[in-house]
């Protein structure tokens, strides 16, 4: 599977799917005019590397802001990535958020709470 990478807009994230190494990031702000198409093939192309194999996997989000149809569209992302590690995958979701920065970590400790096989990791970063 090919690596996606997309450089981060005004409105998108960084987008980081390395399958071979099975890590994936996203980072920055998301609210892209249609978050549809921007995730759709995300979505897709995770749907297909989860299929390969059953090999460590690793999402690092780290979004400074999201609107509510990129939450949406994280849901969709995390939905296989929970299924993968029900089937026995291993599968860790890393939530980063800014130190002080309570809307984010608080968005990850919601999304956390949906998960009972994947890890889901809150990882508090603190400024440089």
């Amino acid at each position: 599977m090919d690596r996606i990478q997309i450089p981060a807009t005004s409105r998108s994230p960084l987008v980081d799917f390395d399958f071979a190494a099975g890590h994936l990031l996203l980072r920055g702000e998301s609210y892209p005019e249609d978050a549809a198409a921007f995730y759709g093939p995300l979505l897709r192309s995770l749907r297909a590397y989860l299929e390969d194999g059953a090999t460590p996997l690793t999402f690092d989000v780290a979004l400074s802001y999201f609107n509510s149809s990129s939450a949406k569209a994280l849901m969709n992302l995390f939905m296989p990535l929970e299924d993968a590690a029900q089937e026995g995958r291993p599968v860790t979701i890393r939530w980063l958020y800014a130190e002080g920065d309570d809307t984010i970590a608080e968005a990850g400790e919601d999304f956390a709470a949906d998960f009972s096989h994947a890890r889901f990791e809150m990882v508090q970063e603190t400024a440089a």
